[in-house]
């Protein structure tokens, strides 16, 4: 018999997913958004007011209903920027990258080298990898080179005789557009730990757009890689060749645990999220009617009878009911059961009633089809004598 509850399953899955997705989508964007902490604190607000909604707390959830659409408002002055920037990466999606970006072994292992000497003599240096999203509306002065990338450039450029030593390079594949670059500093002192002014710029960048900045501590002689909102050092200045494969496409980064990676854990909570959403508001909330058809079983008939037919046999039973509780549940759980200890006396009809379905507590019957059965009853044939 098909699952009458199935019919739920495909669309939610959809529904559900596609949620997911945004929500997933959200979750990454926030995490490079300078807000991201005030963001965080309206998600949480956000969760007591589904919780709200759920237990039927009408009061906190009409407050909270006209809190949110004031603070959408607010919402939209204060991060204006982050929503631009927001908009500007959905128009890149189909931009591919350029045969110029695509080639260049030998520009990362020219930053690799240049990277490994300036470490070595302690020699401050900052370096930034655009990738799809465009860095323009964030970076400010800077004097255009386009040359090709090499290990002499690159020393030179960030020698501390040089004018512009103190700013940042871009590479874009393998050719140097600028250099002595201004970039936005961040102020996340928690992620910055004991960096100076290039690593807060690194972070800053990074938390604007999806570009890769390295940098050099000229005091500790440590590299580090800034990307999507986190700045991290790196064990070895060698370690750089790895990364670059890897923000290349030539290689895939060594494989972390889930929960340790950002993007595994932002696609549990996005699903947990979009659960959450579809359990309290319509579909998951909705009232709904499903017809299953039911098989009739029999209890306390007498001993010195039995059954020769049921008429009918199978009922129709029609159940109301939250969309999610009927996602959740089986038509095996849902049986008619007709007490036939009044057969004894010679009834042969019996109604059929609400005590007589057994089904989930939180469903509810609207009709059962026929309301009545009819038995056909015969004598309990003998058993066998022992030894006969």
């Amino acid at each position: 018999m098909a699952n009458p509850f199935s019919i739920f399953f495909w669309l939610d899955l959809v529904d559900v997913a596609t949620v997911g997705l945004l929500i997933w989508l959200s979750i990454r964007f926030v995490r490079r958004t300078r807000g991201r902490r005030a963001l965080t604190g309206l998600t949480l607000l956000g969760g007591v007011y589904l919780l709200a909604r759920a237990l039927d707390l009408q009061l906190t959830a009409s407050l909270f209903q006209g809190f949110f659409a004031v603070l959408l408002i607010v919402i939209v002055v204060v991060f204006q920027e982050d929503l631009r920037r927001l908009f500007e990466q959905l128009g890149t999606l189909r931009r591919g990258s350029s045969r110029e970006d695509r080639r260049g072994v030998d520009s990362a292992d020219a930053i690799v080298r240049a990277v490994a000497r300036l470490a070595a003599n302690r020699v401050g240096a900052l370096i930034v990898l655009p990738q799809r999203e465009s860095i323009e509306s964030h970076v400010e002065g800077g004097i255009a080179l386009d040359g090709r990338v090499s290990e002499p450039l690159l020393l030179s450029l960030f020698d501390p005789n040089s004018p512009g030593h103190d700013g940042a390079v871009i590479l874009r594949g393998s050719r140097l557009e600028r250099f002595a670059v201004h970039l936005p500093l961040s102020v996340n002192r928690a992620a910055l730990g004991s960096g100076g002014t290039r690593h807060a710029a690194a972070l800053g960048l990074s938390e604007r757009c999806d570009a890769t900045c390295v940098v050099v501590s000229e005091e500790r002689g440590t590299v580090s890689i800034a990307r999507d909102g986190a700045i991290q050092a790196l064990p070895r200045a060698q370690d750089l060749a790895l990364e670059l494969r890897a923000l290349r496409g030539e290689q895939e980064p060594e494989p972390r645990p889930w929960w340790r990676d950002r993007a595994g854990l932002d696609a549990a909570l996005a699903a947990a999220g979009a659960l959450a959403l579809w359990l309290v508001f319509v579909p998951g909330s909705a009232l709904t009617e499903v017809t299953v058809t039911a098989r009739v079983k029999v209890t306390n008939l007498p001993d010195d009878l039995e059954i020769e037919s049921i008429e009918p046999a199978e009922v129709e039973v029609r159940l109301r009911g939250l969309r999610r509780d009927l996602v959740l549940s089986e038509p095996d759980q849902v049986t008619v059961r007709v007490d036939a200890y009044l057969a004894r006396l010679g009834r042969r009809t019996f109604a059929l009633e609400e005590d007589s379905v057994r089904r989930p507590d939180a469903l509810d019957i609207v009709a059962i089809d026929p309301d009545r059965i009819k038995l056909s009853l015969r004598p309990a044939s003998a058993e066998p004598e022992a030894g006969s």
